[in-house]
């Protein structure tokens, strides 16, 4: 069997509260409590809890954007929190990541180009001719126009500013995607395209998703396995057929029932 892209070994994160007294060792948080997973290239896997589960503490963990108490992320083998700062820089080209707020994650000061290129700029590139030739090649590839590349954030919908901040993640063609509730800040209708896009962006390129999300919904659409994740610890693993059909733990049953239904029960 293939090496796995992303390995995530026995991952633990605590972060350490105010003294409630000055002699008393500080209170901890365990946000996460050994979470171990595999990720194949081309396939996706969705971590599903609610809120608290740990599941924003664990994309930032995989991002290198913040660092385990212990625990390993590995990227093509490559332990993320041990490289040094400029090969980490370096290393970020093969993994970028989409925001839950397009609202909030986008400069509206800055132009669509400058936007996309952000991550090229990273990584050292000063050409403008082949910053601007990426860029409508990466718009263009996410529904959008070359001619949108001098526009600003305002004027965008709820869901083509997604459609920018997902093709600001695939300009520098990465291996891994990390999704945090990418389409949980969009209105219903606009949620199935750009659903539809990240699974027509994936058969296109073959980029590898690792999507976080509270809604099993989105998660069964776009992804081949599940890791439901409660109280900082994954509880059960599978594809979604068999955990949202056959669930065996009590929580995942109970992110089942919380599910609104307008009609009787059916596998989702």
């Amino acid at each position: 069997m293939n090496t796995p892209l992303l390995q995530v070994e026995n991952l633990v994160r605590h972060y350490p509260l105010p003294r409630e007294r000055l002699l008393q060792p500080p209170p901890v948080v365990q946000a996460l409590r050994g979470v171990s997973f595999t990720l194949q290239a081309g396939h996706s896997l969705g971590i599903v809890g609610e809120s608290g589960s740990g599941k924003s503490t664990l994309a930032r963990l995989v991002m290198a954007l913040d660092k385990p108490t212990a625990g390993r992320v590995l990227l093509d083998g490559r332990d993320l929190h041990t490289l040094p700062r400029e090969t980490l820089r370096h290393a970020r080209r093969d993994f970028q990541m989409v925001f839950q707020d397009p609202y909030g994650s986008l400069d509206p000061r800055q132009t669509v180009e400058r936007i996309v290129t952000e991550p090229l700029a990273a990584q050292g590139e000063r050409d403008r001719t082949t910053l601007r030739r990426q860029a409508s090649e990466v718009i263009e590839s996410v529904g959008l126009r070359a001619s949108d590349l001098d526009k600003y954030p305002h004027e965008f919908s709820g869901g083509q500013r997604q459609r920018i901040a997902i093709a600001r993640a695939l300009v520098t063609r990465p291996r891994l995607i990390v999704a945090d509730e990418p389409v949980s800040a969009l209105d219903v209708s606009v949620q199935a395209q750009v659903l539809n896009l990240l699974q027509d962006l994936q058969a296109q390129f073959g980029v590898t998703y690792l999507l976080i999300s509270h809604d099993l919904a989105v998660v069964h659409h776009l992804c081949d396995e599940v890791v439901v994740l409660w109280q900082g610890q994954i509880v059960e693993q599978g594809p979604p057929e068999q955990l949202f059909t056959a669930p065996r733990h009590p929580y995942t049953r109970q992110l089942l029932e919380a599910v609104p239904r307008t009609e009787p029960p059916v596998a989702l």
